[in-house]
């Protein structure tokens, strides 16, 4: 029971984050112009329009029943089309920024509601199980958008970072970068399994430095 309690507990904020995040990029490449994740029904909060079976159900149960300890997943890209942008190259770096942005303002959130309850007789272990629960969901929520936050700025395609880098590429590679956008999530997880095959993690080692500094920084230690 005390494993699915922590199961819930996490996935509550992590279908949050992942929700928020995806409807951020529809709603500011909406502001550019593109009405398409609009005219799809992907602006809303309402989580089942954006529910990826494997990033959002199977890949956060495998991570509960290995054991690992945290949970991560992905929801159903928004659609986005970048033709219809008013300046395509531009507009698309900001769509694409949007998605972290959210989820960084979601940790930093998190991190001044932590702060506030530190301040409070009993801190962050109040002595009353509801209260609990929902100071776990905050503190998951805080740590969960800084890993979806760090994650997606990685420049590898198709993670958004890949399209913050694709604006600033000289005209010339711009082809070549568009073509890795087939084969990123391969070339993605391969990085991740090699690394931790090897004793490499090289994501793991860009991901815990941001999360440890932002979750200083937002709610002060714990």
């Amino acid at each position: 029971m005390e494993g699915i309690s922590k199961f819930l507990i996490m996935a509550v904020p992590l279908l949050f984050a992942i929700v928020m995040h995806e409807t951020a990029h529809g709603w500011v490449a909406l502001r550019f112009g593109d009405t398409t994740a609009r005219d799809m029904g992907r602006l809303t909060l309402n989580p089942l329009p954006h529910i990826d079976p494997i990033g959002t159900i199977v890949v956060p149960l495998l991570l509960q029943f290995s054991g690992s300890g945290f949970l991560f997943g992905w929801a159903k890209p928004v659609p986005i089309n970048p033709l219809n942008l008013r300046n395509p190259k531009e507009n698309l770096m900001w769509v694409s920024l949007a998605g972290p942005g959210v989820n960084m303002a979601l940790a930093f959130a998190c991190g001044m509601i932590i702060r506030v309850v530190k301040l409070m007789p009993g801190g962050l272990a109040t002595g009353f199980g509801l209260i609990d629960v929902l100071v776990s969901m905050i503190y998951y929520g805080m740590i969960i958008n800084l890993v979806l936050a760090c994650f997606n700025l990685i420049p590898i395609p198709p993670l958004d970072g890949s399209k913050v880098l694709l604006r600033f590429l000289p005209p010339r590679y711009e082809y070549f970068w568009l073509q890795l956008e087939g084969m990123g999530m391969f070339l993605l997880i391969g990085i991740i399994v090699i690394g931790n095959v090897i004793g490499f993690p090289i994501i793991g080692m860009i991901i815990h430095p941001f999360v440890s500094f932002f979750s200083f920084v937002f709610a002060g230690g714990f």
